[in-house]
């Protein structure tokens, strides 16, 4: 008998994909520009799914707890373990840029456009946009925590009112099962985006893009790997999550943020993979889109290291007591970022004119923004894929064994 030969997985096509689209961009670029399309579609199609998936897994998810208590103290759970982790992110980015230095010896342009201050969203601006006016325009606009907000208040209603409710349960069990096999259907794309979307990147800023801040870029790389093997790692020994089976789980979300610098556009894979993984659906269902405003690791040591980089290449000496500051008003900000590409310049631009740095220096670090995207989006999505596990592991789950659909 002939030997069976095993079909590529997802994961590897969109790894070829990945390659494919960096060798035409090279040496195509082009044309390689205008694939950007593909992407933007790809990315479309999953921004489809997010909302109803959302919706229909909090609700039956929420509601099958029938506790109130029980969602606000996985709430606080989730929240307690946030500021933990991004607390640490931050401190790694701060070591790190004060080890490596790469911000010494670069020329900052200082003749560049400065352009308008930026100011980022303040505390009470961010807490009054949690709430919706209107789903359906939360829907449409695809504010992730708007929907988390008004899906965890309609759930608790639905669990509330007992078996009246049980028709809107049962569609929303119905729903959650399309919305996976809608999203297997989009997942097929996934490699054809992923090639358009790098091919166009490398196209349009070409791999020059490595050598001129190559110093920053590959620091940042540097600590967001120690972030991930150190600190994750330590959480994933001390929570005792199954490395090998969460590996599994999570790898397909991170390959897709990590290609399209998007965390949005892993979120429904990273939902389903986590409750075959044995995590909750109400729990998945609720910190992976919380952790999208609150758990941000990879975005937020970026932005500690960035900031001080500026700094660095301006001739600034930043005190400790200054970078301390600078990190506790980061610790802040950094909570109104949404899950999409570039939202963290905008942050990195409001902290910078807010300590008196040059803002020349956001400038130049938005030429090799892309590469830096690619890997502080990619451990945001494998950061609150653990958070949603070690809140599982918190909540008495037990992960060690295998599991199909979650409860």
């Amino acid at each position: 008998m002939g030997r069976t030969v095993k079909k590529p997985s997802l994961t590897t096509w969109i790894l070829i994909g990945l390659v494919a689209g960096v060798v035409f961009g090279t040496l195509l670029p082009g044309p390689a520009k205008q694939l950007g399309v593909l992407g933007a579609i790809f990315l479309r199609l999953i921004k489809s799914i997010i909302a109803p998936l959302l919706f229909a897994t909090l609700v039956s998810g929420i509601a099958s707890t029938g506790s109130i208590k029980t969602m606000g103290r996985i709430g606080g759970k989730a929240l307690v373990y946030f500021e933990v982790v991004t607390t640490l992110a931050l401190f790694v980015g701060l070591l790190a840029v004060n080890l490596v230095q790469p911000g010494a010896g670069v020329a900052l342009p200082r003749d560049a456009a400065a352009g308008a201050a930026v100011t980022g969203p303040g505390f009470a601006e961010i807490l009054e946009h949690t709430f919706p006016t209107s789903i359906v325009d939360a829907m449409a606009r695809g504010e992730v925590l708007q929907i988390v907000v008004f899906s965890l208040l309609f759930g608790m209603a639905c669990a509330t009112i007992g078996a009246r409710a049980r028709p809107v349960l049962e569609l929303c069990d119905s729903l959650t099962g399309i919305m996976f096999r809608f999203t297997d259907y989009v997942m097929w794309f996934a490699p054809i985006g992923v090639f358009g979307a790098i091919a166009s990147t490398i196209g349009e800023h070409g791999l020059r893009v490595l050598l001129s801040l190559g110093k920053l870029v590959a620091t940042l790389w540097a600590a967001e790997v120690f972030f991930v093997v150190v600190v994750l790692g330590a959480v994933v020994a001390v929570a005792r999550i199954p490395l090998r089976r969460f590996i599994q789980a999570a790898r397909e979300p991170f390959l897709i943020a990590f290609s399209t610098a998007s965390s949005e556009a892993a979120l429904p894979k990273a939902l389903e993979n986590l409750q075959r993984f044995g995590v909750p659906k109400h729990i998945a269902a609720f910190v992976l889109p919380a952790g999208y405003s609150f758990n941000l690791d990879g975005s937020t040591l970026y932005l500690a290291l960035a900031s001080v980089f500026v700094a660095q290449a301006a001739g600034i000496h930043l005190p400790l007591g200054t970078q301390i500051l600078m990190m506790l008003t980061l610790m802040l900000t950094s909570k109104g970022v949404a899950g999409v590409p570039r939202a963290s310049l905008v942050v990195l631009a409001a902290t910078v004119a807010s300590f008196g740095l040059p803002k020349e220096g956001v400038l130049l670090i938005f030429g090799v923004d892309t590469l830096m995207d690619m890997a502080r989006t990619s451990v945001n999505m494998l950061g609150n894929c653990l958070a949603a596990a070690v809140v599982a592991r918190w909540e008495g789950v037990d992960l060690r064994e295998e599991s199909v659909v979650a409860s």
